[in-house]
C-alpha cells in the first residue's frame, strides 16, 4: 500500500465533496450521538462475504477500514481527554499506515472488529458527551503541528469516520 500523505485538515473548515460531511453543520453537542451513527453500520459491513477483500490493491478492504475506524475512536477519546486534562496537549504522532501493517488490519477477525467497534465508539462518544462552555475551546496540538480545539477535533474525527463509511459503499 502507498501511505496516505494528504493533510485532511481541511475537513474542519469545509464540505468533503466525496463523502458529503460538512463540519460547519455539527454543533458540539452533535458529535456523541454521531460517533454512535458513523459506527453502527460497520456490523453490516463486516458481516460480508467479500470483507478482507481489497477492491483495488493500493486501496483497503473493508476489514481493514473497519480496523481503522475502531483504532481513530480510541485515539481519538484519549486526545479529547488529554486536550481537557492539558490545554495546549500535544499529541504523539500517529501513523495509520504503519499501524495498519504493524497490527496486521487485514488478518484480524471481522467478528472480533465487529464487537470492537462500538467499545471505542463508545469511548469516543462518551469523551464528547456532556462538554459545555470552554472545554470546546480547549486546544492541541498534532505532531505536525496542526492546532486543534476539542470541537475541531471532534469535527476531523466524525468526517474520518464517515468518510470511511463512503469508502465502502455506506451512506449513513
Amino acid at each position: 500500500m502507498v501511505p496516505d500523505t494528504k493533510d485532511w485538515t481541511w475537513t474542519v473548515e469545509k464540505a468533503c465533496p466525496d463523502c458529503g460531511f460538512d463540519p460547519l453543520r455539527v454543533q458540539g453537542t452533535d458529535i456523541a450521538s454521531l460517533v454512535t451513527a458513523y459506527t453502527k453500520p460497520w456490523t453490516d459491513v463486516l458481516a460480508r462475504p467479500d470483507v478482507a477483500t481489497r477492491p483495488a490493491p493500493t486501496t483497503w478492504s473493508p476489514l481493514e477500514y473497519a480496523c481503522h475506524v475502531r483504532d481513530v475512536c480510541d485515539l481519538f477519546a484519549a486526545r479529547v481527554r488529554l486536550m481537557l486534562d492539558e490545554d495546549g496537549a500535544r499529541f504523539a504522532n500517529w501513523d495509520q499506515d504503519v499501524t495498519a501493517v504493524e497490527s496486521r488490519y487485514a488478518e484480524q477477525s471481522p467478528s472480533a472488529v465487529a464487537s470492537e467497534i462500538p467499545v471505542a465508539a463508545e469511548r469516543l462518544s462518551s469523551a464528547y458527551a456532556g462538554l459545555s462552555g470552554s472545554e470546546w475551546d480547549r486546544r492541541g496540538l498534532r505532531s505536525n503541528g496542526s492546532e486543534f480545539t476539542v470541537l475541531t477535533l471532534g469535527r476531523y474525527g466524525l468526517h474520518d469516520l464517515r468518510h470511511h463509511l463512503w469508502d465502502v459503499g455506506v451512506t449513513p
